[in-house]
Parts: C-alpha cells; sequence; structure tokens
C-alpha cells in the first residue's frame, strides 16, 4: 500500500486525547491510596448526585417556562380565536342583513320555473273576458291582437328605470361595502398588531421574569452547593482530625500489650496485634535461658563424667581382652605344641608299627600267582 501522508481528522484525534485523558484521571482516581475507598468511590457518587440534582432543577426550570409559554401561548390562541369567531360571526350577521335588504323575493329578476303562482301574477291575455269557465286552450287571444300594450309599455319603462336605479343603488352600496369592509379589515389588522406587539412586550416581560427568577435559583443552587461544599470539607478536616487523634491516643502507636491478650486463651496472644515483649516477659525468658543454660551445662558435665567413666570401663574391657587374646594366644601355643609333640608320638607309633609289620608280619612277598586270584 501506498502512504499518502493524509493529516490525521482533528476531530478524531481531539476525541482520542480526551479519551486519554478520562483514562488517566479515572486511573489516578482509583490507584492513588489516600483517596480511593474499597469497593465504591465517594466522590463519583457525590459527583453524580449533584449532577443529577443540577440536571433535575434545570429540568424543572425548564419545565416551568415551558409551562408559562404553553399558557401564554393558550391565552393567546383563544384570543384569536375568540377574535376569529366575533369576526365570523360579523360577517355572517352583515350577510344576513344584506340578503334581507337586497335579496328579497319580491325584488329578484330570474324566473321561477317551479313557482306554483307564477300563472297568477303573470296579466290573462284577454283582461276583459272574465269568465271562469274558458281554460288554457279556449283561444281567447287571436294573432294580431294587443289589447293592453300601453300598459305593458309603461309597465316596461318602469320596469328599466326601477332596475336602473337599483343598479346604481347596488353599486354605490357596493363601494360603500368594500370601504366599510377595508375599514374593517384594517381596524382587524391594527388591533391583532396591537395585541402582538401587547403579547409580545407580555412574553418579553415573562421571559425577563423567568431568567431573573432561573437567576435567582442558580444562585440559590451555587450557594447551596457551596455551602454544602464547605459543611463536607469541615466535616472531612473534623473526621481527619478524629482519626489522627484516634490513631495517636491508639493502642497501636502506644503499644499496649492488652490488645494482643487473647480472650479464649490467656497463654497465647493475637499475631495480628502483637507488638511485641514485655520487660518482665524479657526478664522471665532470660531467667528461663539462664536456668536452661545451667541445667545444659550440668547435664554437659554429667554426660563428660558419663563419657569418661565408659572410656575408663573401655579401656579396662580393652585389657582385660588384650590380656584374654594373650592367654588364648598362650594356650593356642601350647596346645599346638601339645599336638605336635603328640602328633610326632603318633608318627613314631605308627612308623614302629609299620616297621613291625613290615619285618615281622609280611614277611612273604606276593606273587604274581597271588594277584591272578
Amino acid at each position: 500500500m501506498y502512504k499518502l501522508g493524509l493529516p490525521a481528522d482533528p476531530k478524531e484525534v481531539a476525541a482520542i486525547e480526551a479519551r486519554r485523558n478520562r483514562e488517566k484521571e479515572r486511573q489516578s482516581r482509583f490507584f492513588n491510596v489516600r483517596n480511593r475507598v474499597m469497593v465504591v468511590d465517594v466522590e463519583v457518587l457525590n459527583n453524580q448526585e449533584e449532577e443529577k440534582k443540577l440536571r433535575e432543577a434545570t429540568e424543572q426550570s425548564k419545565d416551568a417556562a415551558y409551562d408559562t409559554k404553553q399558557v401564554q401561548y393558550d391565552l393567546v390562541a383563544q384570543m384569536l380565536e375568540k377574535e376569529e369567531a366575533e369576526r365570523a360571526h360579523r360577517l355572517a350577521k352583515k350577510i344576513q342583513d344584506f340578503r334581507k335588504q337586497k335579496q328579497q323575493l319580491k325584488k329578484r329578476r330570474e324566473s321561477d320555473p317551479w313557482d306554483p303562482d307564477r300563472l297568477q301574477r303573470e296579466f290573462p291575455v284577454y283582461f276583459n273576458d272574465s269568465d271562469p269557465f274558458y281554460g288554457q286552450a279556449s283561444m281567447q287571444c287571436f294573432f294580431g291582437e294587443d289589447l293592453d300594450r300601453t300598459t305593458y309599455l309603461r309597465m316596461q319603462q318602469e320596469q328599466f328605470r326601477y332596475s336602473l336605479e337599483r343598479q346604481l343603488q347596488e353599486q354605490q352600496q357596493a363601494r360603500v361595502d368594500e370601504k366599510c369592509a377595508d375599514m374593517l379589515n384594517d381596524q382587524l389588522h391594527l388591533a391583532m398588531d396591537m395585541r402582538a406587539a401587547h403579547l409580545a412586550r407580555v412574553e418579553e416581560s415573562c421571559r425577563v421574569a423567568m431568567m431573573f427568577a432561573m437567576a435567582n435559583a442558580n444562585k440559590a443552587q451555587a450557594a447551596e452547593l457551596a455551602e454544602r461544599q464547605r459543611l463536607e470539607h469541615q466535616r472531612q478536616q473534623e473526621a481527619n482530625l478524629m482519626k489522627i487523634q484516634n490513631q495517636v491516643t491508639s493502642d497501636f502507636l502506644t503499644e499496649n500489650p492488652q490488645v494482643a491478650q487473647n480472650s479464649m486463651a490467656p497463654h497465647r496472644v493475637l499475631p495480628h496485634c502483637w507488638k511485641g515483649m514485655t520487660p518482665q516477659q524479657r526478664a522471665a525468658i532470660r531467667k528461663v535461658q539462664e536456668a536452661q543454660c545451667h541445667e545444659k551445662e550440668a547435664q554437659h558435665q554429667a554426660e563428660q563424667a558419663l563419657d569418661t567413666e565408659w572410656e575408663s570401663q573401655t579401656m579396662h574391657l580393652a585389657q582385660a581382652v588384650q590380656e584374654l587374646e594373650e592367654q588364648e594366644r598362650e594356650l593356642c601355643a601350647e596346645f599346638r605344641r601339645g599336638l605336635g609333640s603328640f602328633n610326632q608320638q603318633l608318627a613314631k607309633e605308627q612308623k614302629a608299627q609299620q616297621n613291625y609289620l613290615n619285618s615281622i608280619i609280611y614277611t612273604n612277598q606276593p606273587t604274581a600267582q597271588y594277584h591272578s586270584f
């Protein structure tokens, strides 16, 4: 692989360095014998408890601020909803008033094919003939007849004039309504802007009050934390002084021999509490040692005397053995001398016997014939 020589990521380097520092701090805290406590790290637990309390207080202040803002927003929403409902109510009322004034049934200009009174309101074709016997197909009017043309023309003119006046009035009323609507809209926008400004001022005052309350709460918490730390430091100092006093006046430094006394066996001591022997015990041990030395010296002298006696007895026994050996050698020599003389005597007797046999008894020599039998 080729080495590109790219620089390391600063964030990664910072994270690694932070982890190393935390690990070094943790090791220094764990391996420090003066600050370490068996099983549980009290300082870490106290810091965690303080952080938890501070976090809970911060969350409570945030929740209170959120609740205050939520109440303000609810009030603003209720006011806006109320204004919207009032505006809709006013608009609906204006529409109803306009319908009642300008859209009456008698003033409409369109024809209604489903109106049941339409034929009754129309003028009859033959006005003078009022006989109810004639029906719809009775041919009361023929082509070219116009009995009420003048009346129709006058009515058309009046209707045209009325329509023109009505259109002018409607245009004027529309302009007036438009101006009124614009004025109401401007008033509504102005009221909404004033309400928004008022709510903004109220929100700003609430925010300032909340910040002031939070600052007071933080100051109170800081003062409480400082007081708690001071009390903890004072308690630690008192505990250290008490520990030093106990160590100074304890049996460990005063070397009280009664501490090592075993309650179950008075003749034995506790090895982990024994501080050494007392002068009386040392004197008693020296006396016992001296007595043992004298006893050993006497025993040694007795052993020497016994050895001397055994040596003398051994010498006497050796002399006796030597004398016995001399006697035995003398007896053996005498026995050998007697045996030699006895053997010589026997040899002489045997020789004499052999000579007697050879010279007297066995005088005849055996022949070959004797040996053949």
